[in-house]
């Protein structure tokens, strides 16, 4: 019989400081979109990242669409995307009837900006890079290719909060497995003005300036609520808690996996959002972690072999799908924590 989960792959670290402005926020009767919270919290995270504007989002996978929309990105575009990478950043492009052209990872399962330029054609109007589990893209790269073909830049973030803004637009989850949180919830952050308005503008319905029901063009409602952006402001003033904590986290997790014939530990992250691994026996480890009350999760299948996606699937991504996983990754985790879950894994390959 299994054993029931007792350690998590993730797990939201909510503390007194987050429950504070949400219970000033109730008191004010500030639950809605307008909210001072919610303002307070584009400015610090952008701030934070070195970005001049934030816009607050309901979720990564809105943040990823409002700003393929502020770029005007629609039918008959193409834009470049990883074929290794969860599926809100494809959908992001259908959502607006563009088509996601797809490119092959590399070695640190990042988007291989050697393959980038021969997916591009005259159609092709934007790139999206997502940084891989806590690992930044070849930006330097990237971007200097955007320039020479004149194409926009989008970062999806998600799992790699503190990344600085390199491209035209970054995007964030808050969803409740991220680095922060306000449970469901994502922002932009950029440098152009025109673009911040544009995108302030789509998400809260396009509103006329005197909010008279005119709508010039087509809106979207992808606006955070006031109680989501008191977390968030939270979590944001905890940021650099949660990445110390991290670190520590991967150096116990360097330390105890070290030697153990099985897995393969991976490149070094920039910020440790999942201790990833490629590891023999896959599904056989997930059981047997799983009998010892510790979740794990298995790696993105590639863009290419889902349903709405279906074609010829890039190499790389299949082999590293089918043989990835990640460990409970979360800073509630205690180093003894740790040595639990490498142990489970040193008895479950000595015994192979």
């Amino acid at each position: 019989m299994t054993s029931k989960i007792k350690t998590f792959v993730a797990q939201p670290d909510i503390g007194e400081l987050e429950k504070k402005y949400v219970m000033s926020a109730l008191e004010q009767n500030e639950i809605s979109s307008q909210g001072d919270y919610i303002r307070q919290f584009e400015g610090l995270f952008s701030a934070k990242h070195k970005a001049n504007y934030g816009v607050a989002t309901s979720s990564g996978t809105t943040a990823l669409t409002l700003a393929l929309a502020s770029l005007k990105i629609g039918k008959g575009d193409e834009v470049i995307v990883p074929d290794f990478t969860m599926i809100a950043t494809a959908w992001a492009v259908s959502y607006l009837g563009a088509t996601p052209v797809f490119v092959d990872c590399n070695e640190k399962f990042l988007i291989d900006p050697d393959k980038i330029e021969e997916k591009i054609t005259p159609k092709t109007k934007a790139i999206i890079p997502t940084h891989i589990y806590g690992r930044v893209c070849d930006m330097k790269r990237i971007n200097e290719i955007a320039r020479e073909y004149n194409l926009f830049v989008v970062e999806d973030s998600c799992e790699a909060i503190t990344t600085p803004l390199t491209g035209d637009i970054a995007c964030f989850s808050l969803y409740a497995n991220k680095i922060i949180t306000s449970g469901e919830g994502g922002i932009c952050i950029t440098n152009n003005e025109k673009l911040n308005w544009q995108m302030s503008h789509l998400r809260s319905m396009a509103f006329s300036d005197d909010h008279s029901f005119f709508h010039p063009k087509l809106g979207y409602n992808f606006r955070m609520t006031n109680l989501q952006g008191a977390v968030a402001l939270g979590q944001t003033e905890r940021l650099e808690e949660f990445i110390e904590k991290r670190k520590q986290i991967e150096q116990w997790y360097n330390k105890e996996l070290e030697g153990i014939v099985g897995i393969i530990k991976q490149f070094k992250r920039e910020v440790l959002w999942m201790y990833d691994l490629i590891v023999y026996n896959r599904d056989e480890l997930i059981d047997y972690l799983k009998e010892k009350g510790i979740e794990t999760r298995k790696f993105f299948k590639p863009m290419t072999s889902q349903p709405m996606y279906k074609q010829e699937v890039s190499p790389n991504a299949l082999q590293v799908s089918k043989n990835g996983l990640y460990l409970p990754t979360h800073t509630q985790l205690t180093e003894q924590d740790i040595k639990y879950i490498s142990n489970c894994i040193k008895d479950f390959y000595a015994k192979k």
